[in-house]
């Protein structure tokens, strides 16, 4: 790192606080899956709450930080080629916050989490537990959507996270980059000129309120299959 290096904001505190907090509630829903009977319960439980992140987290990729938004991740093909190469360009910083390889990563995780969520709403594990949702779809689509959501979605899942996790300690090892810290204090040293993300106290009340809109959301639609 060079001598003129400026600590950065980066990772604004919603960004960061989603981050680990779907963390926790994925490695909640597997070890509660895992024990089954009464944890079932938090199973579900933890399950609304990915959902609610999950469409924050949509909603924060429009209007967070400027490193949270899907627009500073969208890489086409040929920047992703250029950047497996070495080829990076200086203007791209792609060191900053996630690179075309990592919103790969990202991408797939956001996409295979709202699938797995999504048909667990509709789920029967034909013992005592139904998703909320089950009594909109047929028997047989209901069997479909339980098959995924208890083997191919989970195991997508933990070889999704087992990825990242070797990603992270590759990039440690191999590049001297730590990407944990970043995501717990929301800085890093970069060349003068990097943009920061905005990180203020009105970028965390909207932050609030969208996580709040999303739980109701969530909640609502939960509801209809009472």
């Amino acid at each position: 790192m060079k001598d003129d290096a400026v600590r950065v904001r980066v990772w604004d505190l919603p960004t960061r606080l989603f981050h680990w907090g779907l963390a926790a509630c994925v490695i909640g829903s597997v070890v509660s899956a895992k024990i089954g009977g009464n944890a079932m319960v938090w199973h579900f439980r933890f399950g609304y709450v990915v959902f609610t992140l999950l469409a924050f987290r949509l909603l924060w990729g429009m209007v967070g930080g400027r490193w949270s938004r899907f627009g500073s991740f969208v890489y086409a093909p040929a920047t992703l080629l250029r950047y497996l190469r070495g080829g990076s360009r200086a203007e791209e910083h792609h060191e900053v916050g996630h690179s075309p390889l990592g919103a790969l990563s990202v991408f797939a995780m956001l996409v295979i989490l709202a699938v797995q969520v999504g048909s667990g709403l509709f789920a029967d594990d034909e013992i005592s537990n139904t998703g909320p949702l089950i009594k909109f779809v047929s028997g047989a689509t209901s069997s479909t959507l339980t098959s995924w959501h208890k083997t191919f979605g989970q195991w997508t899942i933990l070889t999704l996270v087992a990825l990242h996790v070797a990603a992270i300690v590759m990039y440690r090892l191999r590049r001297g980059r730590d990407l944990v810290r970043p995501m717990l204090v929301g800085d890093k040293l970069l060349p003068p000129g990097v943009p920061a993300s905005a990180d203020g106290l009105a970028t965390r009340g909207l932050a609030l309120l969208l996580v709040a809109g999303c739980a109701v959301g969530v909640g609502w639609l939960v509801s209809l299959g009472k």
